[in-house]
C-alpha cells in the first residue's frame, strides 16, 4: 500500500528543503531498502523539470570489500559520493535493513576508507558552503532502524514522519514558522564570543567569536530543528560528558568523555575499557579529527526519545551536541577532516549554557526573557 506521507516527503524536500527548478541535475541516492523512496524524490523532481541521477548503495557489498579486499582495492574514493557532491541538488535518504553491517569491519580499514574519501569530502563542503550544492538528507523507514529505535516499523514511521511535521496540513508553514522561532537565538549568538557549558560531568568553555550560528529549518536536514556554529579551532577548554551514545558505522560508546585544551582533544575514554582502542582508531582519524567542527543546541522538541539515529537525537528538544572533526565552512569553520562525529548530551536535568556570561539556556529551554531584554 502505498504510503501518502511518503508523497508529501517528496514533495518537501523537492519544492522546500531544496527548491528544485527546471534544468537542475538532481542526484537522489539511498541504499536498496530505500528504493520506494527514491522512486518519491525522482518523481517529484521530474515533474519540476530536473535532469535525475539515481544512486543505490548496497551494504553487503562494501561489507565484503572492506573485509575481503586488499587497502588498494578499499581505499578508493567511493565515486558515487562524488557524483552526488558534483549536482545542482543531492537529495539522500538514510535507511538500512540491518544497521549492524559494518559492525565487524576492521577499523583500520573503515579508516583508509574515510581517507580515501577526503577529497570527496572537501567538493561537498566546498559546494555547500558557496551555494552551488542545495542539499538535503532524511530518514526512510526501516525496519532495521526501527529495530535499533526499539519500535515496531510502524511505530517508527508514525515518529519519523510526525517529527518532520508531515501529519501538519502544510508543513511547510510549520517549518516557516519554526525558522522563524529560531532566527531570534541565531542572531542572539552571532552578537557572542564565548560559551559557557555546564552539565552532569560537563565544565567547558567554547570560543565562537567571529563564527556564524546557523539556523536550521528543514532545508538540510530533514526533520530539522537546531542551531550550530563552528567554533574557533583553538578556543576550547574544558571537559565533556556526552550523556547520549556516541554512535558510528554501528559502534556505540557510551559516556564519551573528552577533555579539550586549545581545541585540541588531550584525553577520550568512555565506559567501557575494551573500546578504548577503537574509540581512539576514529579520534584519531586524521590530524583534524582531535578538533571540533561543530557546537550546537538541538530544537525539535517533538523528538523525545533517543533511537540511536544521529539524524533524529541531535535535534532532540532539550539537547545539545559538539561534532568532532569536519568544521562548517559556511559558519566560518576551517578545520578539516574525513571524519564528522556528533555526540550528544541531555540538558534537561542539570545543564546551563552562558554566553559572554549570561545565562541564556538552563535546564533544555531557552530563557524567552533574554532576548526581550
Amino acid at each position: 500500500m502505498r504510503d501518502e506521507r511518503l508523497k508529501k516527503l517528496a514533495d518537501v524536500l523537492v519544492n522546500y528543503a531544496t527548491e528544485v527548478k527546471a534544468g537542475d541535475k538532481v542526484a537522489i541516492s539511498g541504499e536498496d531498502c530505500a528504493i520506494p523512496f527514491l522512486k518519491a524524490v525522482a518523481k517529484a523532481a521530474i515533474q519540476k523539470g530536473a535532469y535525475i541521477e539515481y544512486y543505490i548503495d548496497v551494504p553487503d557489498i562494501d561489507k565484503d570489500l572492506l573485509c575481503h579486499g586488499t587497502q588498494q582495492q578499499y581505499a578508493q574514493p567511493n565515486q558515487r559520493f562524488g557524483a552526488c557532491a558534483a549536482s545542482d541538488v543531492w537529495i539522500s535518504a538514510w535507511g538500512s535493513e540491518n544497521v549492524k553491517t559494518m559492525q565487524s569491519v576492521p577499523a583500520e580499514n573503515m579508516k583508509q576508507r574515510r581517507l580515501a574519501n577526503k577529497e570527496n569530502r572537501k567538493l561537498y563542503a566546498d559546494r555547500t558552503a558557496s551555494g552551488a550544492l542545495r542539499w538535503c538528507g532524511t530518514q526512510f523507514p526501516t525496519n532495521g532502524d526501527a529495530q535499533q529505535a526499539g519500535m515496531s516499523l510502524e511505530e517508527y514511521e508514525d515518529f519519523v514522519y510526525a517529527a518532520g511535521y508531515l501529519y501538519e496540513e502544510n508543513p511547510v508553514a510549520k517549518w516557516k514558522e519554526i525558522a522563524q522561532e529560531q532566527q531570534k537565538w541565531v542572531e542572539y549568538l552571532n552578537t557572542k564570543k564565548e560559551l559557557h557549558i555546564l552539565s552532569v560531568d560537563t565544565d567547558i568553555r567554547v570560543n565562537i567569536a567571529g563564527r556564524t550560528w546557523i539556523n536550521c529549518c528543514g532545508k538540510e536536514n530533514f526533520p530539522d530543528g537546531e542551531i550550530f556554529t563552528s567554533p574557533v579551532e583553538d578556543g576550547i577548554n574544558g571537559y565533556i560528558t556526552f550523556s547520549y551514545p556516541a554512535i558510528i558505522n554501528g559502534h556505540e560508546f557510551e559516556q564519551v568523555h573528552l577533555k579539550v585544551e586549545q581545541g585540541r582533544i588531550i584525553e577520550a575514554v568512555c565506559k567501557n575499557p575494551e573500546q578504548y582502542a577503537d574509540l581512539l582508531s576514529y579520534i584519531d582519524t586524521d590530524a583534524g579529527s582531535r578538533y571540533f567542527g561543530e557546537v550546537a543546541i538541538g530544537t525539535n522538541y517533538g523528538i523525545q526519545r533517543h533511537t540511536k539515529n544521529i539524524l533524529f537525537d541531535e535535534k532532540i528538544g532539550g539537547s545539545m551536541h559538539m561534532a568532532i572533526g569536519e568544521a562548517f565552512q559556511e559558519a566560518g569553520g576551517h578545520n578539516t577532516s574525513a571524519i564528522h562525529w556528533d555526540m550528544i548530551n541531555d540538558m534537561t536535568k542539570a545543564g546551563k549554557i552562558y554566553a559572554d556570561g549570561e545565562l541564556f539556556y538552563e535546564n533544555g529551554k531557552f530563557l524567552d526573557e533574554v532576548c526581550k531584554k
